[in-house]
């Protein structure tokens, strides 16, 4: 088993706002690099899980600072880690199924089938694997993107308005100061979609899952400038735990359509997927009982950055 990265980046108190950015940029830039060799494996599911991650966190840097940066490159820059990322999405999902998903259910349900549904989704992530992620990280896109983008990093965070100086002024500036309004202002994107929330509307709760997923990165950026900041991190944590199990039982619908459209005729095996749902659903309805309590939680907790 892979050993995971520290979430946040060696950040400082001292540094500038442009030596924080490249210090996010690197750092996660790194992460992902160290699991490519095992996502090209296949035999360690955090090499893809990791890679992935690490793209979300490029992206959502970018997105932090955007101000900040050239808006052209940096939007390019998303694009591209959108596309690269979206490229493992399905192995991704194989694998959170069967580790997951299966694993949860394995022995405990009262029919037959486990052994035939894992059979067919163990077959489809090797097909997967071969046929996407491999061939992603042979893409002359993906090796453009490890060759240009930390050329980018050091020479590149400079935003479009420094040719006037306000920009390079911002970039100069203390980076604590600026981590307090950012955090700030994710917060409150956080509040205002979580606040008054209809549990049952899954839109709604996806884009609470989403701001709450850039908050909680932002969060693990700057962590190393606050004290205490685990504790928030946690309660953002309780949030998505929730929202994550309703986004993982959507994808094991549809992962489910996909295998057993190969067997139409197995009835065992459809017996059995069926209970599957009924399951994770069931888990998942639990967990949202108890949203209230976790939201609360949310947003009674210190925010360090506040002292």
């Amino acid at each position: 088993m892979a050993v995971k990265h520290k979430a946040s980046p060696a950040l400082r108190a001292d540094m500038t706002v442009a030596a924080a950015i490249q210090t996010i940029l690197r750092h996660h830039f790194a992460v992902m690099l160290d699991y490519e060799a095992r996502a090209r494996e296949g035999t360690d599911i955090e090499g893809v899980h990791q890679m992935r991650v690490a793209l979300r966190r490029l992206r959502s840097a970018l997105s932090l600072f955007r101000s900040l940066l050239d808006p052209e490159q940096t939007r390019l820059w998303r694009d591209a880690m959108r596309d690269l990322a979206g490229q493992l999405g399905r192995a991704r999902d194989l694998d959170v199924f069967i580790d997951e998903g299966l694993a949860d259910t394995a022995g405990k349900l009262p029919l037959p089938g486990e052994a035939r549904l894992r059979e067919l989704a163990l077959r489809q992530r090797a097909t997967v694997y071969e046929q996407e992620v491999r061939p992603m990280l042979d893409s002359d896109s993906y090796q453009r993107f490890c060759a240009e983008f930390p050329r980018w990093i050091e020479q590149g965070i400079t935003p479009a308005e420094a040719l006037e100086g306000q920009g390079a002024c911002k970039l100069s500036r203390p980076i604590v100061s600026r981590a307090r309004k950012l955090l700030d202002k994710q917060e409150r994107r956080v509040l205002n979609a979580g606040r008054f929330v209809d549990r049952h509307d899954a839109p709604a709760m996806h884009q609470l899952r989403i701001e709450g997923k850039k908050l909680r990165y932002a969060a693990e950026f700057f962590r190393p400038l606050f004290s205490d900041m685990g504790t928030f991190i946690s309660c953002m944590k309780g949030i998505q735990d929730v929202l994550g199990v309703m986004n993982d039982l959507a994808l094991t619908q549809s992962l489910l359509d996909e295998l057993l459209s190969s067997s139409p005729d197995e009835r065992e095996l459809h017996a059995y997927a069926g209970a599957l749902i009924g399951w994770r659903s069931y888990h998942f309805h639990v967990l949202l009982e108890d949203f209230d309590n976790r939201w609360e939680a949310l947003v009674a907790a210190r925010r360090p950055w506040w002292d």
